[in-house]
């Protein structure tokens, strides 16, 4: 069932740096085994070693290498363009996007399993892809889909929890606020009290996030039905069916299409790549051994700012507006104006510009993709696509955007509302849902390299200018 990433990759002759085209070991061991465990701690017990030793290795021989130097720009900017993490999983490129293990996400929806008639690739094939590197076999994701449906019972408290929560609560709020009460079966948690060796860490760590991972969607699906749908019951899992689509099943949707872009939307917005604040989030409270309960939970607290996670909602809340005020078809004369009075009132367009990003988001890309194919008829994508044809040239003339692309959350929202999922306060909780996949895989491997608790230096102002020679007063 082995499937090689591609065969124009030669993973054993491309030097490792280059990680947008070789993802390093994890390539080279598919080539080694003809045939792929079908368990995914398996497979992670025999990379494990392997990669502690390439890495101890690299160390040895390149630890003291100068790899960038940092600026006082960089320090008052929040740190942008610092190179101060290793994060395994994804890989973020100004031009190209993500890359998930070395593939984009064009190679993703082309090599990655479907579902039994599905077109979009199955959240659970990027998870093991994250995890292991290789591109999974349809016997292997369809082995996690059993596996998270057999964890995916929430214990009575929780629910309970969830139950007692006032309607005025934020969905994001209670949605960390159960995933912390989770900690109640952290398996982690319970192994580190009663002493157990840093070598295993990783395994319980594992263990964790396969049960949280498997648990998330009966968390944000009891959410919705309380908040939305007069508290009414989230029914059973179905151990045949895959991930998303007993989380649709659960959140109330039965239109197979809108399942299709679940998996989808589960998928692309999984992972990117360490520095954005949910990961970082997971990545700085893990070091401090946190369990991925705790750890997971602080990075939706991040996810909920709107700076970050909740700007899908922002986008489709000026969209609204824009459509309010502006009726139905509108010249692109018009719009060109609306954009401007929007950007002298000193306003941003949401969902324009990246903080990485100097092109088009392909997660932006993909998502056009499946609404030119399923709705391209519906306003408000008409009027999401007119947009793009006019904002980038207009933030282009004004001088001020590095990058005048859409990013994911420019278009996320539009899809969802078209099949019935208007409740804009609930998106960031999927956008949670998802990226559950791309941090806690990095989770198991930040503890099974050993990475250590991360303490970065801060300065004072007064310390900086001494620093630099710079005088007090300027």
């Amino acid at each position: 069932n082995a499937r090689p990433f591609r065969g124009s990759r030669k993973a054993l002759h491309l030097p490792h740096g280059n990680q947008t085209h070789n993802p390093g070991i994890f390539q080279t061991l598919i080539y080694c085994f003809p045939v792929l465990l079908q368990n995914l701690k398996d497979v992670l017990t025999d990379l494990v070693p392997k990669e502690q030793s390439r890495i101890k290795n690299f160390k040895a021989q390149y630890g003291k290498t100068n790899i960038g130097s940092i600026t006082v720009d960089m320090i008052y900017g929040g740190m942008r363009g610092m190179k101060g993490l290793v994060y395994e999983t994804s890989v973020l490129d100004a031009d190209e996007g993500i890359r998930f293990r070395g593939y984009s996400i064009p190679e993703c929806q082309r090599l990655l399993p479907k579902a039994p008639g599905g077109e979009e690739p199955l959240p659970e094939g990027l998870f093991w892809l994250l995890v292991t590197g290789q591109v999974p076999s349809q016997e292997q994701a369809s082995w996690l889909s059993k596996e998270w449906a057999k964890r995916a019972a929430l214990p009575s408290h929780v629910v309970t929890m969830l139950d007692n929560f006032p309607t005025n609560l934020h969905p994001m709020s209670q949605f960390s606020a159960a995933i912390t009460a989770l900690n109640s079966e952290s398996s982690f948690a319970r192994a580190y009290s009663e002493g157990v060796n840093k070598a295993k860490y990783w395994e319980y760590i594992y263990e964790d996030s396969m049960d949280l991972i498997a648990k998330l969607p009966c968390v944000a699906a009891k959410i919705y039905r309380n908040l939305y749908r007069e508290g009414s019951s989230i029914g059973a899992i179905d151990s045949s069916l895959d991930w998303s689509h007993n989380f649709t099943n659960m959140l109330g949707y039965s239109d197979a299409t809108f399942t299709e872009l679940m998996r989808l939307y589960l998928t692309i917005h999984s992972d990117h790549e360490g520095g954005n604040v949910s990961a970082h989030t997971s990545h700085l409270v893990g070091s401090a051994l946190s369990d991925p309960y705790l750890s997971f939970s602080a990075a939706m607290n991040g996810l909920a700012g709107p700076l970050h996670g909740l700007a899908n909602q922002e986008v489709l809340v000026w969209l609204t507006a824009l459509q309010k005020e502006m009726g139905g078809e509108v010249s692109d004369e018009a719009m060109r104006d609306y954009i401007w009075n929007t950007l002298k009132s000193g306003r941003v367009v949401p969902g324009y510009g990246h903080a990485v990003l100097r092109k088009t988001d392909p997660r932006y890309t993909c998502q056009q993709e499946f609404a030119f194919k399923h709705l391209p008829n519906d306003p408000m994508f008409k009027l999401v696509h007119q947009l793009y044809k006019i904002v980038p040239n207009v933030l282009l003339e004004q001088g001020k955007a590095k990058n005048p692309w859409p990013n994911v959350d420019a278009h996320s929202g539009v899809l969802l509302q078209y099949y019935g999922m208007t409740e804009m306060n609930y998106y960031t909780v999927l956008f949670g849902v998802s990226r559950a996949l791309g941090v806690l895989a990095q989770l198991i491997w930040s503890r099974a390299l050993g990475f250590p608790l991360e303490r970065p230096k801060s300065m004072s102002t007064d310390g900086l200018m001494t620093l630099v020679g710079a005088n007090k007063s300027g």
